[in-house]
């Protein structure tokens, strides 16, 4: 990974392209689920359209591991003339309340790099969940602390509480299957999916402000996008189910901004609302 970060950036697409490619014809059980997830997700496309959809999802998967390279072991000052910010003062205006900022992220393809990127506008902690390989985790770990504040375990609750009241801004995503404990199911598009309800609670126990962060490369030029997005107002309203239904489509949104550039290999409708529903994945090799 830290050869491969070397080359330049328009390389590093070229490259990623490439992984993706040999991805979408090797890991057959993966393109099952990116499969399932688009036919779910965008009933409105063809079956050529769909295909199509779940190939560029993992060219632009394939890109996002070498961009993971790029992040780790490259200085981002470097991507800085192909990077562009919007909303900063949506950050700003948030943080003027003293309770710091919930920053909801999403796992987009090109997550590691544009979190790195963000660091060079923002101060910012992280939410990550470890890797199972001890030397992956280190150097992922490493990398991060290097650019984030603090890199938090996902299951440190009272880390992120402890940051947000001290006013920092955290970034925190929601959009996967954790599995039903503290959740309940709200559509995703249109499907109803296991959505966690930890945000409110952070929100009502810290005080702090919830906006929507968002990333992307641009599909016209070589370069990304970041976006910060005005805060929820009346957030939480003391309704999870409500609560929850917005996060959802919020990410929904911003999702279909580059369809490709989602994680659509995760088993996102993985745990069904009754515990006797079949998963759709199960006819997947």
């Amino acid at each position: 990974m830290w050869l491969l970060s070397r080359f330049p950036l328009r390389a590093q697409w070229w490259l990623g392209t490439g992984v993706g490619e040999l991805a979408y014809r090797l890991l057959r059980r993966r393109r099952h689920i990116a499969e399932v997830n688009i036919r779910l997700c965008f009933p409105e496309l063809n079956d050529a359209e769909q295909n199509s959809l779940v190939r560029r999802a993992f060219h632009s998967n394939g890109i996002g591991i070498l961009e993971i390279g790029l992040a780790w072991f490259r200085n981002p000052d470097s991507f800085l003339p192909y990077t562009r910010v919007h909303g900063l003062e949506n950050l700003e205006r948030a943080l003027a309340n003293g309770n710091g900022v919930l920053a909801l992220g999403g796992h987009y393809s090109s997550i590691d790099l544009c979190g790195t990127l963000a660091t060079r506008f923002i101060e910012a902690d992280v939410m990550q969940r470890d890797h199972n390989n001890a030397l992956l985790n280190a150097v992922m770990t490493r990398a991060r602390e290097h650019h984030y504040g603090v890199a938090l375990s996902a299951k440190d609750l009272r880390g992120l509480l402890r940051q947000l009241r001290a006013g920092r801004t955290v970034w925190y995503a929601t959009d996967q299957d954790y599995g039903r404990k503290g959740t309940v199911f709200t559509p995703f598009f249109g499907v109803d999916a296991a959505s966690i309800t930890a945000t409110s609670r952070i929100a009502e126990r810290s005080g702090c402000s919830v906006l929507a962060f968002s990333h992307f490369r641009r599909s016209d030029s070589l370069g990304y996008d970041l976006y910060f997005h005005p805060a929820l107002e009346h957030f939480p309203s003391g309704d999870d189910q409500a609560d929850a239904m917005r996060i959802n489509a919020i990410i929904e949104h911003e999702v279909r901004r580059h369809p490709e550039q989602y994680l659509w290999m995760h088993r996102r409708f993985k745990t069904r609302p009754g515990p006797q529903d079949p998963s759709p994945y199960l006819n997947g090799n």
